[in-house]
Order: C-alpha cells, then sequence, then structure tokens
C-alpha cells in the first residue's frame, strides 16, 4: 500500500476506537448496547433513554465490535494488510447499520417527532462513521507499481 493509505488507515483506526467509547445516540453510548439486542432487537415497550441506562459487560457488548473493527484497521495500517482492512470495515459499517436500524425499527416515530433533542450529542457516531468510510475509501486507492 502507499504510505499516504497507511497513515489514513491509521488515524482512521484511531477514531474508530475513540468513537467506540462515546455516544451514538442521545445518551446511549456503545458499551451500553447489548449484542443480543442488535441481533434481536430492543424490547417492545421500552423507551429510547432506557438503552443508556442498561448495564452491559464489556465483552457482551456493542462496542467490542467496533474495537474489533479499530483493531483490525490499525493492523491494516500497521502491516499493510489490505483484507484486514477490509474484514475491519465491514464489521464496523455492519455493527453501525444493525444498531440504527434497530433503533428505527423500535423507535421510528420518536424520533420523528424528537429529532431536534434525541440526534445530538452524536460524538461516537461522527467519529466511528466517518472513520469507517474515511477507511473504505482510503482502501480503494489502487496499489503501488512494483518496479523492474
Amino acid at each position: 500500500m502507499r504510505t499516504l493509505v497507511h497513515l489514513v488507515l491509521l488515524i482512521c483506526g484511531i477514531a474508530v476506537a475513540v468513537g467506540s467509547f462515546t455516544y451514538v445516540l442521545a445518551g446511549v453510548k456503545p458499551n451500553n448496547v447489548r449484542l443480543e439486542d442488535l441481533r434481536d432487537g430492543f424490547p417492545a415497550g421500552w423507551a429510547i433513554e432506557q438503552l443508556g441506562d442498561q448495564s452491559v459487560t464489556f465483552y457482551r457488548s456493542m462496542a467490542i465490535l467496533l474495537l474489533a473493527s479499530a483493531v483490525l484497521i490499525l493492523i491494516a495500517a500497521l502491516f499493510g494488510s489490505r483484507i484486514a482492512a477490509w474484514i475491519g470495515i465491514i464489521v464496523g459499517l455492519g455493527t453501525l447499520g444493525t444498531f440504527y436500524y434497530r433503533v428505527n425499527d423500535q423507535f421510528d416515530n420518536v424520533i420523528r417527532e424528537n429529532y431536534s433533542t434525541i440526534l445530538t450529542n452524536q460524538t461516537g457516531f461522527i467519529l466511528t462513521a466517518g472513520g469507517l468510510i474515511l477507511a473504505l475509501l482510503a482502501c480503494l486507492v489502487p496499489r503501488e507499481k512494483t518496479r523492474a
């Protein structure tokens, strides 16, 4: 890979790692969302504020998937592995996409009516999604030609 691609992937990996510990939705951090909720959906009758109040062990939370994505992107930056970068990007985008699909599925009307307050404080989403999209674009840069 090109040197610039390595540098961009390093910055993106750090952004995804930092974003996995900050808020992705109003009052909700990735370490408050259970993997079972991503798989099965949020329980019926919950309010959106209850997502941030869950007590979840770290290795069973959404944050572990985002950190795995960040680690794979950092490995790709350090060792030049495009496969690791692609797997990290797919895991990260899949995790964020599933989370927002489940939130939209359960709390669609609440978000539409209160979007000015609910969609605030999304630093983690901006860092994570921005880092993943930039890493995706960096992986699309052609390889360096080998000189014979």
